[in-house]
């Protein structure tokens, strides 16, 4: 990797000879603008606006502009003879908590590579006491004309540096947040807590740019003389009426997406189920209605149980044969005969048949 900055890393008394090289890259594809008409690369030139012509990138200096509109001309020499102590130096001011620095300050970030084998011990030294501390080093130093914040770090075996942003180049986020008065229940908040376990870690090396792939593709099949698929319309959106509702299906679908099996939950009873779009291939969970069906089918198997369990019909049937046992004991007059007739009321004979044998032993 080339250097883009040669300097040294001011550690108190020690100095460490160090190279910048830029630790991040773009992958984003480019594109050139072009006449709509024929096809030609649209270009800019640079024209100076005094007398019209073109100039190279050689007769083209840096000049501060006054409010009245005249130029001050600025050259390198005078930026170089600033009298900044970091101007060539990393120079470290205070070693603090990485949880101290503010993650909307991070800015470009840099591998700070030792220059040299004079170099190897101290740059060793400085990367194993930011190791053992779990510190952080927060340093000035000067690039492209500008001094800069920075923050040192160590990334395995190597001092990283992240540009950082002037405190007061953050700007406040006053008026940034709701300004309705919002509540929100414990439910809620578990539901969230589901979901953030059930998301669980990623590996961030699994991660990668899905747009920049379909750009590629939709690049081969233009060069290739190939139509390229539409896009799928995306038909799991809708207009989400309960939050709970929308946490619960989104729990669902990422344990499924897990490959885990959904747990089936209860809707609670002091609300309406919402109607929330369902996702492909989602499972329905047990809402209140589920609830009912469940306790109308475990009614209707009590019963059967019951009635398996007695061997006997139904009340209403076994009320119906005692008074006809009844009646027909009554037409004997015998008391006796009767309890006996009610007791076989019950039984598989039938209750005429029972009092007509009575009849005849009498």
């Amino acid at each position: 990797m080339r250097s883009i900055w040669n300097g040294a890393i001011s550690f108190g008394l020690v100095s460490i000879p160090i190279k910048l090289v830029n630790a991040t890259e773009n992958h984003s594809i480019s594109f050139r603008q072009i006449h709509l008409a024929d096809g030609g690369r649209i270009r800019y030139r640079k024209v100076c606006e005094l007398d019209g012509e073109e100039v190279t990138a050689a007769e083209i200096g840096k000049a501060y502009e006054e409010a009245d509109g005249s130029m001050i001309p600025i050259t390198d020499e005078d930026l170089g003879s600033l009298p900044l102590p970091t101007a060539k130096t990393i120079e470290i001011v205070a070693f603090v908590p990485a949880a101290s620095i503010d993650p909307l300050q991070m800015d470009a970030a840099y591998y700070l590579s030792a220059a040299g084998v004079p170099a190897a011990k101290p740059y060793t030294l400085l990367r194993e006491a930011l190791k053992r501390s779990r510190k952080v080093a927060v340093a000035k130093y000067a690039l492209r004309g500008r001094e800069r914040l920075g923050m040192l770090r160590v990334v395995d075996d190597v001092i990283a540096m992240h540009g950082l942003l002037w405190p007061d180049e953050i700007r406040s986020p006053e008026g940034i947040a709701p300004e309705a008065e919002v509540t929100v229940r414990d439910a809620e908040l578990d539901l969230a807590d589901a979901l953030m376990d059930t998301l669980g870690e990623v590996d961030m090396d699994s991660l990668h740019d899905d747009y920049r792939e379909a750009v590629e593709e939709l690049i081969a099949a233009k060069a290739e003389g190939r139509t390229p698929e539409p896009a799928r319309a995306d038909e799991s959106g809708g207009k989400v009426i309960d939050l709970i509702a929308a946490l619960e299906s989104s729990v669902r679908a990422a344990k499924e997406a897990r490959g885990e099996e959904p747990e089936t939950g209860e809707e609670p009873a002091d609300r309406p189920v919402a109607k929330v779009t369902s996702l492909a291939g989602r499972k329905k969970s047990g809402g209140t209605g589920a609830k009912k069906k469940a306790t109308a089918a475990a009614k209707k198997t009590t019963a059967s149980t019951k009635k398996s369990a007695s061997g006997r019909a139904p009340a209403k049937k076994t009320a119906a044969r005692s008074t006809k046992a009844k009646k027909t004991a009554a037409g004997t007059g015998a008391g006796t005969t009767a309890k006996k007739t009610a007791a076989k009321a019950d039984s598989k004979q039938p209750a005429k048949k029972t009092a007509s044998r009575k009849r005849a032993s009498a």
